[in-house]
């Protein structure tokens, strides 16, 4: 078996906040025990690069989360964590010196979504500060600050400015809000600190219109997802389960990728085939499609 480049182990669906830009969760709350995470972790960490520890829900709140970091150390992984910031407090001494973690990811743009006219400045000193700490205790920590891409609305490009500013001045470097992002979608900006624009996407569902049953998609090949309970999804994107694969620890991860639905969406894949309906909803798959279209003209 291949190695993905990331598992995404969802160790809460459960979040502290509830951003425009994520769906509601439609299942149970879940919170992942410790003991199950490190029997799940011991058998993905030889076939995994990375590990992420959300798929949704906010890993700092959960309450055993230095147990689960211990666990991955032990494990032998490195963690890429994504996080909104609002509880880096509470463990920005681990998050700055545990080997285990590769790269942090902070959703800046979190905070405006949820208090829009709170003061964003001491939540983003808090970011900053811990930034150049780390630094100087691991440089080899990549740290990432994610933005919506800044031109979307104007009230986003008010919000982004105003942040870009803040962030420039702290690290003094001048960022150009004139960003190509269609381009550029990283730029560094001190150190391994970075910034990273996205654009706003929709989550599959049931629900959305079928756009097609034919594409390629990087599930199972480059990721796959594990839910709080235990299910294995082919996807990041894939919230509710519907694509059940199987679940851990009662299956390892081997059996559940040979199983007959998981390999039936590769080979499906490999095709250029969308065998599941979840898949021919989506429109996240579209991203991919000028790179097919390049790979194949040439």
């Amino acid at each position: 078996m291949n190695k993905f480049k990331r598992v995404y182990i969802e160790i809460s669906n459960i979040c502290n906040l509830q951003c425009s830009f994520c769906p509601v969760v439609e299942r149970d709350k879940k919170i992942m025990p410790a003991d199950m995470f490190k029997s799940i972790i011991n058998n993905v960490a030889p076939h995994t690069e990375q590990v992420c520890l959300h798929l949704m829900g906010e890993p700092l709140a959960h309450p055993e989360f230095e147990t689960i970091i211990k666990y991955c150390e032990e494990a032998g992984v490195r963690i890429n964590l994504t996080t909104n910031g609002i509880l880096l407090n509470r463990y920005k001494q681990l998050l700055s010196t545990s080997p285990a973690f590769h790269q942090i990811n902070f959703s800046i743009h979190a905070f405006k979504d949820n208090f829009k006219n709170k003061d964003i400045n001491p939540y983003l000193q808090d970011i900053l500060n811990f930034s150049k700490e780390s630094q100087e205790i691991r440089p080899e920590l990549y740290i990432n600050y994610r933005l919506w891409n800044i031109f979307e609305t104007t009230t986003q490009n008010d919000s982004n400015s105003d942040i870009l500013k803040t962030i420039g001045n702290f690290f003094e470097t001048e960022i150009k809000e004139d960003i190509d992002v269609g381009n550029i979608k990283s730029k560094r900006i001190y150190k391994r600190v970075y910034l990273h624009f996205d654009s706003r996407f929709e989550w599959p569902s049931p629900l959305m219109p079928k756009q097609s049953e034919t594409g390629f998609c990087h599930g199972l090949s480059s990721h796959i997802g594990i839910h709080a309970d235990g299910t294995v999804v082919p996807c990041c994107l894939d919230k509710e389960a519907r694509i059940d694969l199987g679940r851990m620890p009662e299956m390892s991860l081997s059996e559940i990728l040979q199983g007959q639905r998981a390999r039936a969406m590769k080979k499906g894949f490999e095709a250029k085939k969308l065998v599941e309906d979840l898949c021919q909803r989506c429109t996240y798959i579209k991203r991919f499609q000028p790179v097919k279209q390049a790979q194949a003209a040439i």
